[in-house]
């Protein structure tokens, strides 16, 4: 009895308090640490810069860097490295042992520059396209030309796949004529291009289709990658160009001897796919009969026609779902498997491809979006610069590559990140952290900078650059105070990796509708045309965000493999969902519908908006299919409002009837924010992406007994105010505009350590006053400066330099507090900052600030009496370079892309005015009490 006694003590003490682990930040590892893709110029690298490269990179909080090699430096030919060579191998060879001692992961290109190819892709194996040549005969004629390819440079190399006799039909046909044979297959009837064959009676088109090639070449290749770009959806040439690369990392020399094998990386990369004009390959018409059922050559006229009739849209959706899924199994998932068979794994971006993205970003181990341009979220204070372009990858475009992650149970998500945010050697911090945020709310936990350039110690300013901004590297002086932002990204990427997605709803990918609506035959699924691409699924999507929800997008083979587990969704990658959303899907094939029904009676809900399906896709068997497919919807129609099958068109009621709660800090608060689960309950990563501050009791679509707020910005944390309210959980909230925070619940536990400071504001301390002013670091140098200024952008003082340097600039004053004691804690605001800040008061480090709002706790560090702060604000090298290019300094030294704009145009930066900088202000030192 009593021992019994005793184990219900230590249960109930164990359920009612918490470990120090469950209240810490979670533990970091590498894959926590931001990452980036680094760019080898010419692969023109050495032993020693590597290791001073990759020190730099450790040192400020970085944890993989991804290899990606490029076009060379003019004039530095001699230092270029063949890649895979056996010389190149010894580089890799001697980064991947420099990052395992430093703690960091290696990843690398399948390739160099983008798409994949190179040398060894013989034109046989490069990627294809459809040549159509077109002849007409009449009865009895016979065809006096050549079949062949009329563009010359085509010849050598087209293969006639097919060509095929069609019967002209008109108003005029007889019924007999309308009844007879409607094609014929002439391809065996050709004898060295000369067709053998009279035609019978009546008018005949004859459609020649070649298997010819696009001819392109691998773009910003680096010595040693040039060459075709290969076939993407021929399994035999993916088998090709992967065999270059077990022969180099097996040691193999170009002579067959044997050399020292290499290391496998930690991931293998693929870029966005920009293989132009592949629409074919040498196998297409055998591949689509055996995957659609019928001959597509029989149909070509259809296939080929201007005018989108029923017929065509059909036929084109059924060449496109084919070409999807050779995209998938030939490229994708061989790819894939040969990694895991070297013991590497696969990071992919799916987007830009011809295929259903969802099933493609799931093939691979790590699925990786992509950001492209400046997002303006109107966060107060935040400065906004005219040289931008604005962000075509919004949270619908994001949420593809995380959606195929959570489904399919992979846990990294990650991101190629900065891309083109803002022109060259203008971007900041401050713009970076909104656009880092609206990653992580869309589904992001593991990002990759775009991203720093390898630069030889010896290399003048600015260093070796890519094309494309952003530049993360240490030869940018944003790099001085980069590590507190960093910093910031390990913390929340921290908690993003840790437990399980649990987002409300999968939400349908009505893929069938964009393969059938969309004109043209090859259809590219790239960020910059998805609004055109699927714009009532875009509109959807934000709809049932808007409405407080979030949800992962599904595509119809995950729907075969789901199931239903007490009353929820289950995916074969173990994430359980609330219900299931086809948001005005008006195709979906029949066994897909059956699936959702089946679904429904097992007691999983499954909702409707706006319509139901109305018809199966594709062309085969096409009355029979529909049949079913009618059959079943009735049966689905019949359960509607009965059991478990909702249909309405208002989003907010229609889907409230789910057992979803909605999260009313995005409702009514207008935060962004994502939720995933974990052992002891809940945390949600939470970013004011808006104008307006919040301050407020915030009700929880969980429950809760208590919960911990982490601010990521400095790692403090502490228990968060928690009440119950109408039978729903509700935490206290104060963010400014423009902050983050992470909040962890507990289902069970009770949090016993110290509360999170909530703080009221008093009257502002300090005033406007003279600051005592000098520079720490300048380059060109700066002459003589005013020993104290007011504040504002140094450009603006008469010293001769100040409008054109880069560097940091130290601002001091002193002030009084009569007893610090007097207040619960003191803020230290410093308004207006370009760039970013250290903050030290009485000669102690207090915080470095990169982004809005500037602002830190400042109350630990001040003393009675005289207090000294001293800010060291550093700005962007734009008016650096901008002075060089006004004076002609020749640092545009690339051999390809030598650094174009936003635009991708050549620029000058010299007609740029000056950047401000330094400390606008205005500073303000506030008193604060806790808040009742």
């Amino acid at each position: 009895m009593k021992k019994n006694l005793l184990v219900i003590l230590i249960a109930s003490f164990c359920a009612g308090t918490l470990s120090a682990q469950s209240v810490s930040w979670p533990e970091v590892t590498v894959e926590a640490k931001p990452a980036a893709r680094w760019w080898w110029m010419g692969s023109a690298v050495d032993a020693a810069n590597l290791t001073h490269n990759l020190e730099a990179y450790s040192k400020a909080g970085m944890g993989t860097m991804e290899i990606t090699p490029i076009y060379g430096v003019q004039g530095n030919d001699t230092n270029d490295i063949q890649f895979l060579s056996p010389q190149w191998m010894q580089m890799l060879r001697h980064t991947e042992s420099e990052a395992a001692r430093l703690g960091m992961k290696i990843d690398m290109n399948t390739g160099t520059g983008w798409p994949f190819g190179g040398p060894e892709v013989s034109i046989e194996d490069a990627a294809c396209k459809l040549l159509i040549e077109e002849y007409t005969l009449k009865g009895g004629e016979r065809l006096k030309e050549k079949v062949e390819v009329t563009d010359e440079k085509q010849r050598p190399y087209a293969r006639l796949a097919r060509l095929m006799a069609f019967r002209v039909l008109t108003d005029s046909s007889t019924p007999k004529e309308q009844k007879a044979v409607r094609c014929y297959n002439l391809t065996s009837k050709l004898i060295e291009g000369k067709l053998n064959w009279k035609a019978p009676k009546g008018e005949w088109r004859l459609i020649a289709a070649f298997v010819g090639k696009t001819f392109q070449k691998v773009k910003r290749s680096a010595p040693g990658g040039e060459g075709y770009v290969m076939n993407h959806f021929s399994a035999k040439a993916v088998s090709g160009y992967l065999g270059r690369f077990e022969r180099a990392f097996a040691g193999q020399t170009t002579d067959g001897s044997a050399g020292t094998p290499t290391a496998y990386p930690h991931n293998f990369f693929n870029d966005s796919y920009e293989v132009y004009g592949a629409d074919w390959t040498d196998d297409l018409f055998e591949q689509f009969a055996r995957r659609r059922g019928y001959k597509l050559e029989e149909h070509l006229p259809e296939f080929l026609s201007q005018e989108r009739t029923e017929t065509t849209r059909r036929i084109v959706s059924d060449y496109r779902e084919t070409l999807a899924e050779l995209l998938q199994e030939n490229f994708t998932r061989q790819w894939t498997d040969w990694a895991h068979k070297h013991g590497s794994r696969t990071r992919n971006q799916a987007h830009g491809s011809p295929g259903n993205l969802i099933d493609l970003y799931a093939t691979v181990d790590v699925p990786e979006c992509e950001g492209f341009g400046l997002s303006d979220f109107g966060i107060s204070g935040l400065r906004k610069d005219s040289l931008t372009r604005p962000n075509d990858s919004d949270l619908s475009m994001l949420k593809y590559a995380s959606s195929a992650a959570h489904i399919a149970g992979k846990p990294f998500t990650t991101s190629e990140t900065f891309t083109w945010l803002t022109e060259h050697f203008r971007t900041s911090l401050s713009q970076c952290k909104p656009d880092i945020d609206l990653m992580f709310v869309s589904g992001v936990n593991h990002t990759y900078f775009h991203g720093t350039t390898y630069s030889p110690v010896q290399a003048a300013w600015p260093g070796w650059k890519f094309y494309a901004s952003i530049d993360m590297s240490p030869t940018n002086n944003i790099w001085r105070d980069a590590p507190a932002f960093f910093d910031y990204i390990t913390r929340c990427q921290s908690f993003l990796q840790m437990g399980q997605p649990d987002n409300d709803f999968l939400v349908y990918l009505p893929v069938y509708d964009m393969w059938d609506e969309q004109g043209g035959r090859l259809l590219l699924f790239d960020i910059h045309k998805m609004a055109r691409r699927a714009p009532r699924f875009i509109e959807a999507v934000h709809r049932i965000y808007d409405a407080g929800y979030d949800m992962d997008y599904i595509s119809d083979n995950f729907i075969r493999n789901a199931m239903c587990q007490d009353g929820k969704i289950l995916t074969s990658g173990g994430v359980s969902y609330k219900a299931l959303v086809v948001p005005g899907a008006r195709l979906m094939p029949a066994d897909v519908l059956e699936k959702l029904l089946q679904l429904a009676d097992e007691g999983a809900m499954i909702v409707f908006l706006e319509q139901y399906p109305e018809d199966v896709p594709g062309l085969n068997s096409l009355y029979g299919r529909r049949a079913e497919f009618n059959n079943v919807l009735a049966q689905i129609k019949e359960r509607e409002g009965k059991g478990n099958v909702i249909f309405g068109t208002d989003y907010v009621r229609t889907l409230a009837a789910t057992a979803a709660v909605p999260e009313d800090m995005k409702t009514t608060f207008g935060l962004s924010i994502i939720r995933r689960s974990n052992p002891e309950g809940h945390h949600y990563f939470i970013s004011a992406l808006k104008a307006e501050d919040t301050e407020g009791w915030v009700p929880l679509a969980v429950q809760a007994r208590s919960a911990m707020l982490y601010n990521p910005m400095n790692g403090t944390s502490g228990k968060a105010r928690l009440r119950q309210n109408n039978g729903r959980t509700e935490v206290f909230l104060q963010l400014a505009s423009g902050e983050s925070v992470i909040l962890k619940t507990f289902d069970s536990q009770e949090v016993d350590v110290p509360e999170y400071g909530y703080w009221s504001e008093m009257k502002n301390l300090l005033s406007d006053r003279q600051w005592g002013f000098r520079f720490v670091e300048a380059t060109p140098a700066v002459g003589a400066t005013p020993d104290s200024v007011s504040l504002g952008s140094w450009t603006e003082l008469a010293a001769e330099g100040a409008r054109h340097t880069m560097g940091t600039a130290c601002y001091t004053t002193t002030f009084t507090v009569k007893n610090p004691a007097d207040a619960g804690e003191w803020m230290l605001d410093l308004g207006d900052v370009r760039e970013s800040a250290r903050v030290r008061i009485n000669g102690q480090e207090v915080a470095t600030l990169f982004a809005v709002p500037y602002r830190c706790l400042a109350g630990k560090y001040l003393r009675a009496g005289v207090n000294t702060l001293e800010v060291e604000v550093t700005n962007l090298p734009a008016n650096r370079i901008a002075d060089m290019d006004r004076r002609n300094v020749p640092w545009r030294i690339y051999k390809d892309a030598n650094i174009v704009n936003i635009h991708y145009k050549k620029d000058n930066y010299g007609k740029w005015e000056p950047v401000p900088s330094g400390l606008l202000g205005p500073v303000c030192l506030i008193p604060m009490q806790p808040l009742q």
